[in-house]
């Protein structure tokens, strides 16, 4: 029997046609009205900042309309009621140090997703953990870098935005820059170029261009590496001078926007606190003195704790059984004396060395390192919303503000694990996950 190949391709299209349908339906743009009002009642609500009971919370189309206890709340008549009994409410959380772009290194190195893997299957592969992320509770994230990708961060965020895939809020670093010679991959014959991780600028002119061209590409951000493992027997050193790193400032500052510094060496760190940066990445080798200056300059810290954690369990260590290493303990004395000398802490893991989605496992790690459930949950929502300069729209519960919202079984304040018990994850007001 003869078939006729345009039904075939007109059943396939009406198949596609179906399918994106119903993907727009659950996540979007052609998703819930924007009028849909809904009352949020769970057992607590913590706010950013407090935790409260008996509290409940109104969100009409994207925004918080009404926030309070329960008999201040006039409920509206339309309203569709969300009850979430022995549960508690909290703005989306937001991560700070995340990498769309790349999977755990276990799964396959750094090296070999750089060089080996194409732009198009990474960015297949992202829109993957840019789900995951959103229904771990992550509503934003900060995405600092590339690794290789181009600014495939940039069309990701986009596809975001406009409701073609699920997925939370980004700001993102593009290609992020690095000077000459210091990044990776390495190891090759020097006679062949080797595509890097990052964007090579030195000097004063083409650390302008650099800037510049990032900016006009759609970074929100500036990332540099002010040290890399590039000394003589392959330890971290400083990479940009002090004024190369106060012309980046100065160049993305007049634009709006921020730059993060890539650093672990005191003298790394110690530039980029002079030079103005906002936050400082890793921080490993802290000391008093780098430390001191950060608080006086308020530049904030975030440690990723869980990306070291986790590729040493590559290496072999078999964490809960081993004797801890010893970049472990130097990690817990530097997070501690961060904790001591009140330098502001980001919450954030450095995501994508280890499992998107599995993002509360920076929050608990920072618990098991000294700081309370309080902070970190203070750090992962308000705190990291006024460091992103997103707190006029994020970070809290509160009227006027995005209808960001999650919630976890139980009670996170007290035990931090509760962070992984999600059950509802709202994003401007729609719903992409629900008990």
């Amino acid at each position: 029997m003869c078939v006729n190949p345009f039904h075939k391709f007109r059943g396939l299209l009406s198949a596609v046609l179906c399918f994106l349908l119903a993907f727009q339906v659950c996540f979007g743009q052609n998703g819930p009205k924007t009028d849909t009002v809904f009352v949020l009642k769970p057992s607590r609500v913590f706010d950013g900042n407090t935790l409260h009971t008996n509290w409940e919370v109104v969100v009409q189309g994207e925004f918080i309309t009404a926030v309070g206890p329960a008999n201040s709340i006039t409920i509206p008549a339309n309203a569709r009621v969300l009850d979430l009994p022995g549960q508690t409410l909290l703005p989306g959380f937001i991560e700070g140090h995340s990498h769309l772009l790349l999977h755990p290194y276990n799964e396959t190195p750094w090296n070999d997703q750089v060089l080996k893997e194409a732009d198009a299957l990474r960015v297949a592969r992202a829109t993957v953990h840019a789900r995951n992320t959103v229904l771990a509770g992550f509503t934003t994230v900060r995405d600092l870098g590339s690794e290789g990708a181009e600014y495939a961060d940039v069309g990701l965020k986009q596809a975001i935005d406009q409701g073609i895939i699920p997925g939370p809020r980004m700001l993102v670093a593009g290609k992020a820059l690095i000077a000459t010679g210091s990044y990776g991959p390495k190891g090759f014959d020097p006679a062949f170029e080797v595509p890097q991780g990052a964007e090579a600028a030195d000097g004063i002119d083409a650390i302008y261009r650099a800037v510049r061209d990032q900016i006009g590409k759609g970074a929100d951000i500036v990332k540099v590496y002010a040290d890399y493992r590039w000394g003589p027997n392959g330890e971290a050193m400083p990479t940009f001078t002090l004024a190369e790193l106060k012309l980046i400032v100065e160049i993305a500052s007049s634009s709006g926007r921020p730059v993060v510094a890539h650093a672990s060496t005191p003298e790394g760190m110690r530039r980029a606190a002079e030079a103005g940066v906002e936050t400082i990445e890793h921080g490993d080798g802290a000391t008093p003195e780098v430390l001191k200056l950060m608080a006086k300059k308020d530049v904030a810290l975030c440690p990723t704790l869980a990306a070291g954690d986790a590729i040493l369990q590559y290496n072999g260590w078999r964490k809960g059984q081993d004797a801890e290493p010893a970049r472990i303990t130097q990690k817990r004395a530097s997070f501690k004396a961060a904790l001591q000398a009140r330098v502001p802490l980001v919450m954030g893991g450095d995501v994508g060395v280890y499992p998107h989605g599995d993002n509360a496992r920076e929050m608990e790690m920072m618990v098991n390192y000294g700081m309370s459930a309080l902070d970190v949950l203070k750090a992962a929502t308000a705190g990291n919303a006024k460091r992103f300069h997103l707190d006029q729209r994020l970070g809290m519960i509160k009227a006027g503000l995005l209808a960001d919202l999650i919630s976890v079984t139980g009670d996170p304040t007290q035990d931090i694990s509760a962070t992984r018990k999600v059950q509802l994850v709202m994003k401007g007001g729609q719903i992409f996950r629900q008990p």
